[in-house]
């Protein structure tokens, strides 16, 4: 188990804080045994604590790779890139802008299929282009990918545009250079759609299985009733966009030889933050992480990616129940399934499926214990994360 790395002053706090708590135990390892990782996401105002939390659990962060789900991955890499520069670690942790389309679908395709087999709960990148909704600070969606909405920086208590740089090249290729030269040693965390992990498997036919480990967030079951009953809300929660923005992305991932692959879905919907716990964070710590956080995270949606971030640092302390399936992504567009996982036990699943490790329960208080931590005593800079 990665052990924390802000050694005595998260000691101490972890003492004054949580008193009792797995936290007041935690000592820093040696820097000569970090985990490695990249980060893939379609990053969001506080979607930095998936990166936060390696941080604090004394993984190196290679790099933050950006992708097209929630909105485009060049609007997504900006995220990203500000909020590098508000927690002042800009000069250590560069950012890859990822690809701008999944590898088939399409906004057409996307809202064609919706007219074949339904509305779906939620749409992310390919909701229809609404500039209006735009001006009020919210991400791109559908048009043009190359194009930047400002007021997603600048309005709702954000963080203002960022005035740093991606770094060269594609996020792929990045992927496939840190595998190569760090071969057994880098996970992979994919939290957004899967397209620059499938590039990055067909690029090269060793990073798979050179990776140390792929962790997604995505891979829903038993969502069908879920969005039957109830509220389009509920019907958000298990609507897998990641998979479906790019349902043949999703299918060379999940069939790739990677080491080991853990899917995060059904028990990353457990840790929904009220305002309590929201204020908190700032009444500990007022810092600018800790404002954003608070400013801008729903109190009706879960902390998702950080949920599967949690599972990869601490897996021993976070993971209550997990099991062993086989997996497979259904990439036939005519299906009302199209981009859906099916899980088979080993006598019944059709060849060419591999084994995965699904998570069916966490200890949501320990994940949200860990959320709290990171959000309010983030590193001070890239120096902190090399004591």
């Amino acid at each position: 188990m990665s052990r924390p790395r802000y050694p005595f002053l998260f000691f101490v706090l972890g003492l004054l804080l949580f008193p009792g708590s797995s936290l007041q135990n935690s000592s820093p390892r040696s820097t000569t045994s970090q985990p490695k990782i990249i980060l893939d996401n379609d990053w969001n105002p506080t979607a930095f604590i998936a990166f936060l939390l390696p941080l604090y659990y004394n993984y190196t962060v290679l790099g933050l790779a950006s992708d097209t789900a929630n909105s485009w991955a060049l609007q997504t890499g900006l995220h990203a890139l500000a909020s590098l520069e508000i927690a002042s670690l800009s000069s250590c942790i560069p950012v890859y802008k990822g690809s701008d389309y999944p590898l088939l679908q399409t906004a057409h395709t996307f809202q064609t299929y919706e007219l074949l087999h339904g509305e779906l709960p939620w749409k992310g990148v390919f909701a229809k282009e609404n500039t209006t909704n735009e001006k009020l600070g919210n991400d791109p969606t559908s048009g043009d990918p190359r194009r930047v909405v400002k007021e997603a920086f600048t309005t709702k208590g954000y963080y203002g545009y960022p005035n740093v740089s991606f770094a060269e090249g594609s996020a792929a290729e990045f992927m496939v250079k840190a595998v190569r030269e760090n071969p057994g040693q880098v996970n992979i965390f994919s939290a957004g759609a899967l397209t620059n992990v499938a590039l990055a498997v067909r690029l090269d036919e060793n990073f798979a299985k050179n990776t140390a480990g792929l962790y997604i967030m995505g891979g829903y079951v038993d969502r069908f009733m879920e969005q039957a009953i109830g509220d389009v809300l509920r019907a958000d929660l298990v609507s897998d966009i990641n998979f479906i923005v790019d349902p043949e992305a999703t299918k060379i991932a999940l069939t790739a030889d990677f080491p080991n692959i853990t899917l995060v879905a059904n028990s990353a919907n457990g840790v929904i933050p009220n305002q309590a716990f929201l204020n908190e964070l700032v009444a500990v710590n007022d810092n600018p992480l800790s404002r954003l956080v608070r400013a801008n995270q729903p109190t009706y949606l879960p902390f998702w990616d950080e949920t599967a971030a949690a599972v990869m640092v601490d897996r021993e302390a976070v993971v209550l129940d997990e099991v062993e399936v086989y997996v497979d992504v259904d990439t036939s567009y005519h299906s009302p399934f199209y981009g859906y996982i099916r899980p088979y036990q080993a006598a019944l699943m059709p060849p060419g499926l591999r084994k995965v490790k699904y998570i069916n329960a966490v200890n949501n208080t320990k994940v949200a214990e860990m959320i709290k931590t990171v959000v309010q005593f983030p590193p001070k800079g890239c120096a902190d994360l090399h004591g």
